[in-house]
């Protein structure tokens, strides 16, 4: 006997149990806005905050006057493979225009402008710097390395950018049955970097591993596949799969991000372990005794004349470094440490005179803050800017829908800004 399928029967269903709903919940959203919204901040801020207190004295540390003279770094590159645009030229006027791409790529990267673009250059910015003078950088700069990379492959303009504003503009207008409005700056910053790419790949101006070019060829290929599908197929099959694929990779460098982090303090708490001067619970005293390390010197030798003080701090910190990953399977016990580390870095930066190290590592550890209080933190920085904008006869932004909020539904998001609809601004290098 035939049956016909009723409209229960042909209704898509939701996956069953526990792993169906996760693999759904993992293609279907980029995960973390707010985590990964901070992680660009943070880093971007930081590496441009260290560009320019480094202004004066740029040519002496990475230029053509640092003693790193440029074929002694052109030929250790040669041997390690590894990629700066330094190396292409080593004129004075090429290093001063890559210095300033760096700080312009930093800033827009900090605010959200054409974040995928701004991304890549500031990843490439980064890179070049830091492989053209390797014997200058510490383990913040290390931390900066990495996330730079990864920060390529998340969607970290979903809120808190100008890209998430751009794109709620268009789902209001899309809302209102008119069309987005033309992109002309997307595709102009596309045709220009693809010859660059071109030649520098031909020239052999991508380092000497395959990654890199890899990642550089298929960011600026699947930016073309994105516009094309963006024109032609908006509300296609394809653009769902090309979304599905950037909310998978999305999650994945996001919890590569996690596990990078809990790498680095596992590893640094239990190398500490090792050591005697940790053992016995001096370690920190000997710091605070060198100049190099000793910014407020009153205040170093206040702290150094308590041993009591300098013992609790010492085991504290192996303690909390060695005991966070465990914590994770502990939201309050987690949220707590995460409150101590934070602290803790705040501290080296003032006592120990090594902020940027310190900011590094506060802006990694703010992949693990609460949602709840970034959003809460969001709304503060929000409303303080409307009331500023006030006093100016300015009103506030426009109001937009927040994440998974459809358009034209409740409250808005912090501060005004909301992520875009999967595809839209700051997911490609021509969005």
């Amino acid at each position: 006997m035939n049956t016909v399928p009723t409209a229960d029967a042909a209704a898509p269903r939701r996956p069953a149990g526990p792993i169906g709903r996760s693999a759904q919940r993992i293609t279907a959203f980029a995960l973390g806005p707010y985590q990964s919204a901070v992680i660009r901040i943070g880093f971007a801020v930081t590496y441009l905050l260290f560009l320019l207190r480094e202004v004066p004295y740029r040519q002496e540390l990475y230029g053509p006057d640092s003693p790193w003279a440029w074929d002694l770094a052109h030929r250790l590159i040669s041997e390690n493979g590894a990629f700066t645009v330094l190396m292409w030229s080593d004129g004075s006027v090429w290093f001063e225009v890559v210095y300033a791409l760096v700080l312009v790529a930093a800033f827009c990267t900090m605010i959200g402008w054409r974040t995928r673009t701004m991304s890549v250059l500031f990843m490439v910015g980064v890179l070049s710097i830091q492989n053209r003078n390797v014997f200058m950088g510490d383990g913040g700069d290390n931390v900066v390395h990495l996330m730079a990379v990864y920060l390529v492959l998340t969607r970290c303009a979903q809120v808190w950018s100008l890209d998430a504003r751009r794109a709620a503009r268009n789902a209001a207008r899309r809302a209102q049955g008119l069309r987005p409005a033309r992109d002309v700056v997307g595709p102009a910053l596309w045709a220009v970097l693809g010859p660059v790419l071109l030649v520098a790949h031909v020239q052999g101006g991508l380092g000497g591993t395959w990654w890199l070019p890899t990642l550089l060829w298929v960011l600026w290929l699947g930016a073309a596949a994105r516009w094309a599908v963006d024109r032609h197929a908006p509300d296609g099959e394809t653009r769902v799969l090309l979304d599905v694929v950037a909310n998978i990779v999305h999650n994945a460098a996001l919890v590569v991000i996690m596990a990078e982090v809990c790498l680095i303090y596992a590893t640094a708490g239990w190398y500490k372990i090792q050591g005697s001067r940790w053992q016995d619970g001096t370690a920190l005293y000997y710091p605070l005794k060198l100049d190099y390390f000793t910014p407020w010197p009153e205040l170093s030798n206040v702290i150094a004349a308590s041993s009591l003080m300098v013992m609790v701090v010492t085991y504290a910190t192996v303690i909390v470094q060695v005991a966070f990953p465990f914590t994770l399977f502990n939201r309050r016990v987690k949220n707590v440490l995460l409150v101590v580390m934070m602290g803790e870095h705040a501290g080296i930066a003032v006592l120990l005179g090594l902020p940027f190290f310190s900011m590094a590592m506060i802006s990694a550890d703010a992949v693990f803050l609460p949602t709840v209080f970034l959003v809460w933190f969001g709304g503060r920085v929000g409303l303080g800017r409307d009331r500023l904008l006030s006093r100016f006869g300015r009103g506030g932004g426009v109001r937009v829908p927040g994440p998974r909020e459809p358009v034209g539904a409740g409250a808005a998001g912090p501060g005004g800004e909301a992520p875009p609809r999967p595809g839209d601004g700051g997911h490609t290098l021509v969005g």
